[in-house]
């Protein structure tokens, strides 16, 4: 093997090493949670805060319900027990500004409660995690996207004629 090649093939693995430290972040774009449905009042406040604690970690910019924000979030959870196992499953609709729903992500997670009513910080704070998670990956992806505004106005091919009617009308019946 030549000394080039070595240097190409090592140089390669030390890019592919680093290829997760080059990775976008979701950081600058406001995110609000604006309501999680299906759970009672006092595990939506402690998940929430959970969630405000996980959005941190990954410098998500989470933002009140009222506040202006590029995407919007609606979560729904619910619990389902099967041969002794509790689940909880949750949905997370993410809208953009024009209130498009732009992602959902759902998943389920194991759990030592048997009701919804019942979870603790432990699994509260692991379906934030992991729901944040995604949330962030979603995210760091759409930074990158540019941002369509209401204002910008839409493009569109113009048809142009490209013979007689009588030959537009043949090609189109083929």
């Amino acid at each position: 093997m030549t000394l080039a090649r070595l240097g190409t093939i090592a140089l390669t693995m030390a890019l592919g090493a680093c290829q997760g430290t080059f990775s976008a972040s979701p950081e600058g774009i406001p995110v609000a949670l604006e309501s999680i449905d299906g759970a009672p009042a006092p595990i939506r406040t402690a998940l929430a805060e959970e969630l405000a604690t996980a959005a941190t970690d990954r410098k998500v910019d989470l933002v009140g319900a009222s506040a202006e924000a590029r995407y919007r979030v609606r979560g729904y959870l619910s619990t389902a027990t099967e041969h002794g196992e509790t689940k909880v499953a949750y949905v997370w609709d993410v809208f953009d500004s024009q209130k498009r729903r732009a992602k959902r992500l759902e998943g389920s997670s194991p759990v030592p409660a048997a009701s919804m009513s019942s979870l603790d910080k432990q699994a509260l704070a692991k379906l934030a995690q992991d729901s944040m998670g995604e949330i962030a990956e979603f995210l760091s992806a759409a930074k990158s996207e540019p941002q369509a505004t209401a204002e910008a106005p839409i493009q569109t091919a113009e048809a142009q004629p490209t013979g007689t009617p009588d030959e537009e009308n043949q090609v189109a019946m083929q």
